[in-house]
C-alpha cells in the first residue's frame, strides 16, 4: 500500500512539474484509454481487498485494456462507426461494478 501511495505522489509531482498537452483530435482515444485504465485500477483495488491481487495480471490488464479501448475508438473513427461506445459501456459498467464490490467489501469487513 505504501508503494502505491508513493507512486501516486511521484506521478502527481511529475504531472505538475512537466505538464504534457496533446492534440485535441486525440481526446476521444485518450479518454477511452483512461476509462479502461481506471477500470483496471479499481479491479486491482478490489483484488487486493479480496487478497487475490497479482501484479502480472494487473499490469497486463492495465496496458492491454487501454490499448484495446484506444484501438476500438480509432478503428470506429476510421470506419465512421462509434465503436468507442462499446468500450465506454463495458469499461464504465465494470468500473461501477468494481466500485460497488469495493464498497461492499469495506463496509462488511468490520462485521
Amino acid at each position: 500500500m505504501l508503494f502505491a501511495l508513493i507512486g501516486i505522489l511521484i506521478g502527481a509531482i511529475i504531472g505538475f512539474v512537466l505538464p504534457y498537452t496533446y492534440n485535441a483530435s486525440y481526446s476521444l482515444y485518450i479518454s477511452v484509454a483512461i476509462l479502461a485504465c481506471l477500470d483496471s485500477v479499481f479491479g486491482g483495488i478490489r483484488a487486493n481487498l479480496e487478497q487475490k491481487f497479482d501484479i502480472r495480471m494487473f499490469v497486463s490488464g492495465f496496458f492491454g485494456n487501454a490499448i484495446i479501448a484506444a484501438f476500438l475508438a480509432y478503428l470506429g473513427d476510421k470506419l465512421g462507426v462509434p465503436l468507442y461506445y462499446a468500450a465506454i459501456v463495458v469499461f464504465g459498467g465494470r468500473l461501477f461494478e468494481n466500485f460497488a464490490k469495493i464498497r461492499r467489501n469495506l463496509l462488511t469487513k468490520g462485521e
